[in-house]
């Protein structure tokens, strides 16, 4: 059990930095408001996450343009796909 559980990642246990790896581990990219729109949450809330994440180097951004409208994008890094991987994982063996 001790061997499982040292695999949970703190940085997972919150649901909307759960969804943000889930959404970025499936997709190549998201921008912003998709985000938002698929996990129902604010601005602030959000951002907060995104941030998180970022700092734990789970996930990195490209900010652009579109049509004169600041656009930014998220993707999941390499390391962030692992350590999600590893947590779901962990999570699949407490329930059997």
């Amino acid at each position: 059990m001790k061997e499982i559980l040292k695999d949970l990642n703190k940085a997972f246990e919150n649901k909307v930095r759960l969804g943000i790896m889930s959404a970025l581990v499936v997709n190549d990219y998201l921008d912003f408001n998709t985000l938002k729109e698929l996990l129902d949450v604010t601005d602030g809330n959000l951002a907060s996450h995104l941030k998180s994440l970022e700092n734990s180097k789970y996930i990195i951004f490209k900010k652009e343009f579109l049509d004169r409208k600041p656009n930014t994008k998220y993707a999941a890094t390499n390391e962030g796909k692992d350590a999600f991987v590893k947590h779901i994982k962990a999570i699949e063996q407490l329930l059997k």
